[in-house]
């Protein structure tokens, strides 16, 4: 993970579970491996009315996502719930930067080969 990435887990109307802030932290910092680009992980867990849910956001180099997952048994649960949608957002706004640069390289290729 690199240095200056930023994680931080907030616990809101529930006691702190530091098992659950090590799991979101490790995935969290796989994600950091993953997409170099994010540079801040931002997660609140809170109680809801009959449930858990969990919001957040990731920002860095040209990416900011943001997911929120609700009505979930626990902690761990919605914390799994938001990562893999986190996830989703990250890989598609990826896929979209880099597939996109390579289009746009292969377009000036065909244009300036026709020449």
């Amino acid at each position: 993970m690199p240095n200056d990435t930023r994680i931080v887990i907030h616990f809101k109307d529930l006691e702190i579970d530091e098992a659950v802030r090590d799991h979101i932290q490790t995935r969290c910092e796989q994600l950091a491996e993953e997409f170099p680009e994010t540079t801040s992980f931002e997660v609140t867990i809170e109680r809801s009315p009959h449930a858990v849910d969990c919001h957040g956001h990731v920002s860095g180099k040209q990416t900011r996502a943001a997911a929120h997952a609700s009505g979930l048994e626990t902690a761990r649960h919605a914390g799994d719930a938001f990562l893999e949608k986190i996830e989703r957002e990250l890989r598609t706004h990826h896929d979209k930067r880099i597939f996109g640069q390579r289009r746009r390289a292969q377009k000036h290729r065909h244009e300036t080969s026709e020449e």
